[in-house]
């Protein structure tokens, strides 16, 4: 459903209005090729779900048209989040073949009952899953209930849930049919499936790669945060779904690269002065800090290539007279603050503080006027 006050027809970027989606760059191009293709891709519940529906009936569909397709039971309400020639490749990307017989038919566009009725029953998931959740509960059942979806038609129900072992809820399914009175369908989904449908925001302060355009969930491991010299915090690494953060596979590629023009077993330089001590690896910079273990605290930054040459160095049995001959000289940078502002911009404290002084002199200067002023002689009387 598309969200109200929303004017991109379900298109826009925020992700409350449908979830993965995809650009469709032909869309504005009346009669182009890509109209003739019959598959469309179609969203369920702002874009939590979606799935390749044929239009054998070559109904007249645009982005956020509302259909009524075919279910394996009854029949299913979506938008339209896609169609033509995009479509082949998501379909190859999900490994879809366009003579599958599994490809169900678009039935209708929906009408203003079929937007009702779906509309009562997405009204009554969030109902549904506190019920569901208590049942579970009260089963001492091992599970976590995440997400409810009811069909389009309103006989039957998905309940999502997530378990760290395997669920015996053949009992729990004849407690639900009793209580809702609709066909029950339980599905197991990870961590990060469930933060996806949910959504949410990060703490990069935008929403979950996982529930606007992250569709296959990479494994994410500790060797990823060590090749980045990252701090073991699970609190900063770890995300909503409580595993480690997807974003941390994103640069990981460029660490491993890095580091392979880095020299092994430099954990230690012997020089004249004493033995040196790697203690930090700036990989992007290309920079290693080392200490001497005579004088802790003293740090000295080198680069790579003068690294690899004081090991070589070491390796034919010569040592350098001190480290500090090969450090990295930075830059002191001024301080800028202190310096007036060249571009003609003024803070507002200096404004009110020159007003301030304006009005503070204007009223002294009234104040000695006064003064100054000769009273009006009074007429003696004679």
């Amino acid at each position: 459903m598309r969200s109200m006050g929303c004017s991109a027809a379900g298109g826009c970027a925020s992700g409350s209005c449908n979830r993965m989606n995809v650009f469709d760059w032909f869309a504005g191009m009346p009669l182009s090729f890509n109209e003739q293709y019959n598959v469309v891709e179609v969203s369920f519940k702002n874009g939590s779900r979606k799935g390749f529906y044929r239009n054998a009936q070559n109904l007249d569909l645009y982005k956020g048209t509302l259909v009524v397709v075919e279910a394996a039971q009854g029949y299913d309400v979506g938008e339209v989040s896609l169609k033509g020639e995009l479509v082949k490749i998501q379909m190859k990307k999900k490994k879809v073949s366009e003579r599958d017989d599994t490809i169900r038919n678009i039935l209708r566009i929906a009408n203003e009952e079929d937007v009702q009725l779906l509309q009562s029953m997405r009204s009554k998931e969030n109902e549904t899953m506190v019920r569901a959740r208590a049942i579970a509960r009260s089963m001492n059942l091992e599970m976590k209930i995440g997400d409810v979806e009811y069909q389009g038609d309103g006989k039957k129900v998905t309940i999502y849930y997530t378990a760290d072992g395997r669920v015996d809820f053949r009992e729990l399914v004849k407690v639900y049919a009793r209580e809702f009175k609709v066909k029950i369908e339980m599905r197991q989904i990870g961590a990060r499936q469930e933060t996806a449908r949910i959504g949410g925001m990060g703490t990069c302060g935008r929403e979950l790669c996982c529930s606007t355009w992250l569709s296959d969930f990479k494994s994410v491991t500790t060797q990823a945060v060590r090749y980045q010299n990252l701090a073991i915090n699970t609190d900063k690494l770890s995300g909503q779904c409580g595993r480690l953060k997807c974003c941390l596979n994103y640069e990981l590629d460029t660490y491993n690269d890095a580091l392979k023009s880095f020299p092994k077993n430099a954990d230690k330089i012997e020089t004249e002065e004493g033995v040196a001590l790697l203690r930090k690896t700036e990989i992007l910079k290309k920079q290693m800090v080392y200490e001497y273990e005579h004088n802790p605290g003293a740090f000295i930054k080198l680069d790579v290539e003068d690294v690899k040459e004081l090991l070589w160095m070491n390796k034919g049995g010569k040592k350098p007279k001190s480290l500090v001959d090969f450090a990295i000289v930075e830059e002191i940078i001024a301080d800028e603050s202190k310096h007036e502002d060249l571009v003609g911009q003024v803070s507002l404290s200096a404004l009110e503080d020159k007003d301030r002084k304006k009005k503070k002199g204007k009223k002294k200067g009234h104040q000695h006027k006064q003064k100054q002023t000769p009273k009006p002689h009074q007429n003696k009387k004679q």
